[in-house]
């Protein structure tokens, strides 16, 4: 039976996929005020996510859901053929709110994550390995500029959800399978404690097949026995980007771009830390199954992605977070594959 969803791009989608988007990640620098005017200790926060229940995760394999759509020509891969995990966590979608944290009983919010992330960002994975991705209380975008420690506040309430839920996973679903970890934004700030609590040591690193830690500077002081990857078959590792139109310098200020850029990206189009500009294989604006791939020229330049692009409307954008997935979508999607067979390479069965 096939899990793989067709679906049509409408003008309305593009519309609400540019909102989605737009205010998911360019907002989180221009933000001018809060939201929210009550400390976090009066937080009355929404219901504690159930992970045994299939509605507290937007993907799970053997279900249908927007992390399964697939390229047009491709054949769906049956979850039950798949021998790697792949464990996404989501970027921030929660932009307005009067809580800190978001509610996962929202429908309203719950469709813009499965329509714009799970369905952008997870499905690249899916060729190759089952997809988990839970939801959880996300701190609400204005938590990255507050410094009234609020913030913070919020954004460890959302990690022990993911921390939950990565819990139940590892004890009702994995079986000792071998992981993927793949985040972006909020969820890489999320997905980089993961790392470090779960993965971060010589024997229990074994089980990771690569981390892909996207949109969020990775604190590499931090890992003492997981390295940044520097070629595509690496294992064991890290990767991790951030992207700009190429020729833009962006200007670090305080809680706003310190907290994106890290001290590495690697080229997510060779998968190593070389400077030289190459060109992509091609990613996606609104649909997956376009036969039309997006090209762009890639360069790391001063520890972060700068590219030139042919994808329409987002050319012009100076700051390409929110694209840091979908310009790359096919050369992940190939990564993938290639860390996987490295896998089983080094681990025979």
């Amino acid at each position: 039976m096939s899990y793989r969803i067709n679906i049509r791009i409408s003008s309305k989608l593009f519309r609400t996929y540019i909102y989605i988007f737009l205010l998911s990640g360019i907002i989180l620098f221009f933000s001018c005020g809060p939201t929210i005017i009550h400390p976090f200790s009066e937080e009355k926060p929404g219901a504690i996510p159930d992970y045994s229940l299939t509605s507290s995760w937007s993907a799970l394999p053997f279900q249908e859901d927007f992390a399964d759509e697939i390229p047009r020509g491709e054949t769906w891969v049956s979850d039950a053929l798949k021998t790697v995990d792949v464990f996404f966590v989501y970027p921030t979608i929660y932009n307005k709110g009067k809580q800190w944290t978001a509610d996962i009983e929202d429908e309203k919010l719950n469709k813009k994550i499965d329509k714009s992330a799970i369905r952008f960002q997870a499905s690249p994975f899916n060729r190759d390995a089952r997809v988990y991705a839970p939801r959880y209380r996300q701190a609400i975008l204005h938590s990255f500029i507050d410094d009234t420690g609020n913030g913070k506040q919020a954004l460890d309430f959302a990690y022990q959800d993911v921390k939950n839920a990565f819990d139940y996973y590892l004890e009702n679903y994995n079986d000792g399978r071998p992981i993927i970890l793949a985040s972006h934004s909020q969820g890489t700030y999320h997905a980089r404690r993961l790392l470090d609590e779960y993965f971060d040591d010589p024997l229990k690193k074994q089980q990771l097949v690569c981390a892909y830690l996207v949109g969020f500077s990775v604190e590499e002081e931090n890992l003492q026995h997981i390295p940044i990857c520097e070629a595509k078959d690496d294992l064991h590792c890290y990767v991790t980007w951030a992207s700009y139109r190429r020729g833009f310098q962006p200007k670090f200020k305080p809680h706003i771009y310190d907290f994106i850029m890290g001290e590495q990206s690697v080229n997510p189009v060779t998968w190593t830390l070389d400077t030289i500009p190459v060109q992509s294989e091609g990613g996606i604006l609104l649909n997956i199954q376009k036969k039309k791939r997006f090209k762009s020229e890639v360069q790391v330049k001063d520890n972060i992605l700068w590219v030139k692009t042919k994808t329409p409307v987002v050319r012009y954008w100076n700051n390409l977070h929110v694209m840091d997935f979908n310009l790359f979508w096919h050369n992940i999607r190939e990564n993938v594959s290639d860390r996987v067979g490295a896998y089983w390479d080094e681990n025979p069965k």
